[in-house]
């Protein structure tokens, strides 16, 4: 598994929005980090805050963990961005708020280097007058998704962390898990979505993507059972480092 990076993103100042991010430990590629705090080795500029804040069409998209990575199109300037995960697809407008600049930046998971990537509080669909509100609702949803409260492991499952840690070994296997769900989002490419976490992992670790016919609601406890694939291209943008897909999907 390769090395994980931490980040936290900060805060809205009065009149600009900005953001800070500070990194700590090694993590996933889905967890952001400035270029003013990337390792010397990797010999990168200083981050420069200040996004060229707009609203533009989906060119690319592309998710890793709980975050999304976007390519959009501001006014025939390609601008790449990343922040808390939406689904997307080329085509669709979205706003882009102010957010903290990092130039060769290095995605170990999606195997790709970005010149210059903006890492920002949200992605919002739609255009501006939508942006309080998505901005607002994407908060709410980090907030839940941050700390869960513990679930039980089922006897003979595995943790979340240990099915996104061990990808690669348990690829094409069947695994079981008892976790907490933390988002649904229902009938997109023909399957519900949910994001299930269980208290184990940090960020980057700690949630993991499901794909299924089951219908559940945001804080319900279920037991998951399905097969592991990774690096997983759906197509029209959606790609995953580890998912688990059709799986049953059991209330507790």
């Amino acid at each position: 598994m390769c090395s994980r990076l931490s980040l936290s993103i900060g805060a809205v100042l009065i009149g600009t929005v900005a953001v800070v991010a500070a990194c700590s430990s090694l993590a996933d590629d889905a967890v952001m980090q400035p270029a003013a705090s990337a390792p010397a080795s990797t010999a990168t500029p200083a981050a420069t805050p200040g996004v060229p804040p707009g609203t533009g069409k989906v060119l690319e998209t592309m998710n890793a963990s709980t975050y999304t990575y976007v390519r959009v199109d501001l006014g025939g300037k390609d601008v790449w961005a990343a922040g808390p995960q939406v689904f997307l697809k080329p085509g669709d407008t979205v706003t882009l708020p102010a957010g903290m600049a990092m130039r060769e930046y290095r995605s170990a998971t999606l195997g790709r280097t970005f010149p210059l990537i903006y890492f920002v509080t949200a992605i919002q669909p739609g255009g501006a007058a939508a942006r309080d509100t998505e901005a607002t609702d994407a908060a709410h949803e980090r907030v839940v998704t941050a700390a869960p409260a513990p679930v039980a492991r089922l006897d003979g499952g595995r943790t979340v962390e240990e099915i996104v840690t061990q990808g690669a070994d348990l690829a094409g296997k069947d695994v079981a898990v008892r976790a907490r769900v933390v988002k649904f989002n229902a009938s997109i490419m023909g399957s519900n979505w949910i994001h299930v976490q269980d208290g184990t992992g940090t960020a980057g670790t700690n949630d993991l993507t499901i794909t299924t016919d089951a219908t559940v609601a945001v804080g319900d406890v279920v037991i998951v059972r399905g097969k592991v694939t990774t690096d997983k291209d759906f197509g029209a943008g959606y790609r995953y480092a580890v998912i688990v897909e059709k799986a049953t999907v059991e209330k507790q």
